[in-house]
């Protein structure tokens, strides 16, 4: 397990559009997951313990931010050959299993990950309502471990995005497992 951690916010790049399956039926577009004050664009995996040890902080944020017009996707661009947890199958049953309330969708070719330079999982993108990247950081404070009254960074950055359109300048990176890239 590789643990990286995002590069800086590149403020106003604008978001790469997508067609991807859901574990819904469904395929999901940037305009089909936008919220009217914002994106957020989560790139996350089953089996990254990152992943499985902020899966309930990210659902408590991303319930609260769509109070506010922000709304949540999560991509999935593992290659499952290697990491069968990761398959389409798995994606659903943890979906299922944690009642996501944002749509999970897979990167098979991992072309969208790539488009948007992601390295971890978690890596969270935040874009305003112009679709323009506004945070890229980390989810909170306490990192991997929960830590009781941490400070929410993502929350509070995309909420400062709802309200201003604009992120906090000042933000700390994201850190997760490397993404699982296919070998050619």
């Amino acid at each position: 397990m590789a643990s990286l951690e995002t590069p800086i916010c590149e403020f106003g790049w604008s978001a790469v559009d997508f067609d991807l399956p859901g574990v819904d039926g469904k395929r999901y577009n940037l305009a089909s997951a936008k919220g009217k004050n914002g994106l957020l664009v989560m790139f996350i995996c089953n089996h990254c313990p990152y992943v499985k040890s902020v899966q309930d902080r990210i659902i408590r944020d991303v319930n609260e931010l769509a109070l506010y017009g922000i709304n949540a996707i999560a991509i999935m661009s593992n290659d499952p050959a290697d990491y069968p947890e990761d398959s389409f199958d798995n994606m659903a049953l943890v979906a299922k299993q944690f009642s996501y309330p944002f749509p999970y969708v897979w990167d098979e070719t991992q072309a969208v990950a790539k488009a948007y330079g992601a390295v971890c999982t978690p890596d969270f993108f935040g874009f305003n309502s112009k679709l323009e990247l506004q945070y890229r950081g980390r989810l909170d404070a306490s990192r991997k471990e929960a830590a009781p009254d941490a400070e929410r960074d993502l929350f509070e950055g995309m909420l400062q995005v709802a309200k201003t359109g604009q992120g906090p300048v000042e933000q700390i990176p994201s850190i997760g497992c490397s993404i699982k890239w296919r070998t050619e």
